[in-house]
């Protein structure tokens, strides 16, 4: 009987939340007051890390920026000043070095409070084809775009889930949803960082911590320094993104508590023809999703987000 009774349970929560989907297309969600939160982003020195702050600068949070180049996190706490930011706080920190993520979290705890939106943002491609990539690099892309999250979770969430309350934003990628040629470690990091935040979801809302929210990002590729060179092959489809629009995008899911948000729409269709098409059809889409000339555009070069 129980079984009967869940699988209706599963039947009827589906086609709601397939439809609330569907009216949310039309009809655009009530935006959450952020003012008096705690938003710390990771990788804020440069590229959406810094036009995410910049964009929170407006809404009365209080801002706490970590990245490993101190330099540029410097320049976007000027800029988040200049947009009307008047609570600020900056970090010099590697994610990838999991004590030293718990020690700066430990100083943003005693120096600015519990934070309650936290932005796993922080991101390294290496553009090499799997054989030619060495190991250590390999290693680095996993500690930085995967591991740095568990990390920065174990931090911060208690603090969350003892509230009730709080945000947790795991940028991604739609390599993080579909293999591409030539990026065998970023992928499989993107895609584990989407596992462990989808998992994280589900415990939330299974030990009845409803009041945490979850968002993962999934974008193209952005014209940002990480991908410079880099063109779509099928441009009016899946354009190279600029990182302004995501950033605007990323700032409307958190508010609004949207669990998933692919970049651009047409990912959505993407997506699901890999789910019913055949293996060989279905991971072409990898080859045509990367960019023209995608190898040469970084030259070996390690590049981050």
């Amino acid at each position: 009987m129980n079984f009967l009774l869940e699988t209706l349970q599963l039947i009827v929560m589906s086609i709601y939340y397939n439809v609330e989907a569907f009216v949310r297309l039309f009809i655009p969600f009530k935006k959450k007051n952020v003012t008096g939160e705690i938003v710390l982003i990771t990788g804020a020195g440069s590229g959406i890390g810094r036009l995410m702050a910049e964009r929170f600068a407006r809404l009365g949070v209080s801002l706490v920026l970590w990245d490993v180049n101190q330099e540029g996190m410097k320049e976007t706490a000027r800029l988040v000043k200049e947009k009307g930011a008047t609570r600020v706080h900056h970090y010099q920190c590697d994610c990838s070095d999991k004590v030293e993520v718990y020690r700066v979290a430990d100083q943003v705890k005693r120096e600015v409070g519990d934070v309650s939106i936290l932005i796993n943002n922080a991101g390294i491609v290496t553009g090499r084809n799997f054989m030619d990539a060495p190991d250590s690099l390999i290693e680095k892309t996993i500690e930085v775009n995967t591991m740095a999250h568990f990390w920065t979770y174990k931090a911060f969430l208690p603090a969350m889930t003892a509230n009730n309350h709080g945000h947790l934003v795991s940028v991604a990628s739609t390599a993080g949803m579909i293999g591409v040629n030539g990026l065998a470690d970023y992928c499989a990091s993107k895609f584990a960082a989407i596992g462990f935040a989808e998992s994280v979801a589900l415990e939330l809302l299974a030990t009845g911590k409803d009041g945490v929210k979850t968002t993962i990002v999934c974008p193209h590729f952005m014209n940002t320094g990480m991908f410079d060179g880099c063109n779509s092959k099928w441009p009016v489809l899946v354009p190279v993104l600029e990182p302004d629009y995501v950033a605007k995008k990323i700032i409307e899911a958190i508010l609004t508590d949207q669990v998933y948000l692919l970049l651009p729409k047409s990912m959505y269709i993407l997506m699901g023809m890999k789910k019913i098409l055949p293996f060989k059809t279905g991971n072409l889409l990898g080859m045509y999703l990367g960019a023209f000339n995608f190898m040469d555009a970084f030259k070996g070069r390690v590049k981050k987000e």
